[in-house]
């Protein structure tokens, strides 16, 4: 039997423990592409219990259980431990196994608890699929060390949230994998976003034998990157007051100076980087000394054009800024009402909150960059020309910006990266820059083996006003077993529980083009074409 596996974008958010809520991408059935599962026939050799028995250098403890059948999950075999010194793990064994394996990644500065609602619906769905499933904490337990807080317990745990975690545990759970069915496993597939983006690029750049196909989806590429930005956009709003009323007229003028750009009026902008955008001069000034809902003040557009723009240092530019778009006025990130994209991302008007971006790159510097730690330390002290060079230790550990891929290359890896360009959480030219950076580093045959598709409207891991869910997993499936590279996904945007509009996604530098024929809501009607 048939069985579809699609990918609905969600992945793990960066804000672990804000109020974007830390969620895993998921499986769903919500797309049309279909992956052959019937072989879901492997049986297991041994009984559960005996690997409570299985040894490894890194294991300091661990545990088996017996998981009955459910209405939401198979019977499984789930292994639970801990690898030196504190790296919480889990495997879950299916009683009728595909072959492959499957791992997910952490949003933030991780350490979720392996039985969050939204991780255990991914196991359950995996293993639905006969998938062996696989999760880290990183290291640490955020319920009890927040933040970055987990370093003042053991130093040690900085490495293993960086890279360490996921490197291990993947060595370990397909090892245990081959000792409960006598065979080792076919295929191994990683699929997450955000923070969970950048630890898969960090195994195909450092450990390209541990998955065969990584799918990144908004991936954190430049941690320390983002942090100075965070610390750069929040020094620049802190010295203008945006309201809600604002950000929404902001919106209101972005998208009647860009959306036709491409040739198309469809309420969506398709690359923000042709738009000219200048809030000083597309948006209505107030009058000296007024500051009403309907216009900027100066020191708001020139807030405002910072947070595009991205921080400067010695007069040039350091990283990139948020692009046109990504204020947008949708309910997506938070689950409530409507209200622009920055709104409590980039821009809070709560007194006593902190942007959920600065929150975490304040928790960053404080634990993370600075050592010995500075709990106290103040982001203001900061100077973009003289202290960029802070960073550079943590980002040897955390950063994901390397472009050398050949040996994963090599040894036949494939590479899925997806971001949104109205991604107001993470500056979406992180993926288009490092996906240069690869093809320059590694060739013009990159798109044989790494392929990066943008999708216009699309905020952080899913939601904003385009259409944001799409089967990048299938997909990833495909190329890697059938070796059919994707030459596009569709995507789709869901309304009420009714796909509203779709549109193909197009492997960069391509972008989809109306063919002026039949409706602009259905992807059947553009094409993939070169800019």
């Amino acid at each position: 039997m048939l069985r579809t596996l699609a990918i609905v974008i969600g992945g793990s958010s960066i804000i672990a423990g804000a109020a974007i809520p830390a969620r895993a991408q998921d499986f769903s059935g919500r797309a049309s592409a279909l992956v052959d599962y019937s072989k879901a026939e492997v049986e297991p050799t041994k009984d559960c219990e005996s690997l409570g028995n299985f040894k490894s250098a890194e294991i300091a403890q661990i545990a088996t259980a017996i998981v009955p059948a459910s209405a939401a999950a198979p019977a499984h075999c789930r292994v639970t431990g801990l690898l030196s010194p504190e790296i919480a793990f889990e495997v879950s064994l299916p009683a009728k196994w595909n072959g492959r394996f499957y791992m997910i990644g952490n949003g933030g500065l991780a350490g979720e608890a392996m039985d969050d609602a939204n991780r255990a619906a991914q196991r359950n769905t995996a293993l639905q699929l006969g998938f062996a499933f696989a999760q880290t904490n990183t290291g640490h337990d955020a319920r009890k060390e927040p933040g970055g807080s987990f370093v003042m317990s053991n130093p040690e745990k900085a490495i293993d949230y960086a890279y360490r975690a996921v490197h291990l545990t993947a060595i370990t759970a397909k090892d245990i994998t081959k000792a409960y069915y006598g065979k080792p496993v076919d295929r191994a597939y990683w699929n997450s976003c955000s923070n969970g983006g950048r630890q898969g690029l960090i195994e195909a750049q450092r450990f390209p034998d541990d998955f065969d196909g990584i799918v990144a989806a908004s991936p954190w590429v430049d941690q320390t990157g983002f942090t100075m930005g965070a610390m750069w956009n929040q020094k620049a709003i802190s010295a203008a007051a945006l309201t809600p009323a604002k950000l929404a007229l902001l919106s209101e003028k972005v998208m009647a100076k860009c959306d036709a750009i491409d040739g198309l009026k469809d309420g969506l902008i398709d690359d923000p980087r042709k738009c000219q955008f200048d809030p000083a001069r597309d948006v209505p000034a107030c009058r000296p000394g007024s500051d009403g809902a309907n216009c900027l003040t100066a020191a708001q557009a020139a807030a405002i054009a910072k947070v595009y723009s991205g921080p400067i240092s010695n007069s040039k530019p350091l990283f990139p800024g948020y692009e046109p778009g990504s204020e947008a006025v949708t309910s997506g990130l938070f689950g409530g009402g409507m209200g622009s994209g920055w709104l409590n991302v980039i821009v809070t008007t709560e007194p006593g909150r902190k942007a959920a971006d600065f929150n975490l790159a304040e928790g960053t510097m404080r634990y993370l960059v600075l050592k010995p730690p500075q709990p106290e330390y103040d982001y203001q002290t900061f100077d973009f020309d003289r202290d960029v060079h802070l960073l550079d230790d943590w980002g040897k550990l955390a950063d994901a910006k390397d472009p050398d891929l050949s040996n994963f290359k090599m040894r036949g890896g494939k590479l899925i990266i997806t971001y949104g360009w109205a991604d107001p959480i993470l500056e979406p030219m992180m993926g288009v820059n490092y996906y240069e950076q690869a093809v320059a580093k590694n060739g013009p045959d990159t798109p044989e083996f790494f392929r990066l598709f943008m999708a216009p409207g699309m905020a952080h891991c899913g939601g904003g006003i385009g259409p944001n869910q799409h089967d990048s997993m299938t997909a990833l499936i495909d190329w890697v077993e059938k070796g059919k590279a994707p030459e596009s996904m569709v995507a789709s945007r869901v309304v009420n529980k009714r796909v509203v509009r779709t549109r193909p996604l197009c492997p960069y530098p391509q972008v989809a083009r109306y063919t002026g024929k039949g409706s602009i809501d259905d992807a059947s009607n553009f094409r993939c074409v070169a800019p």
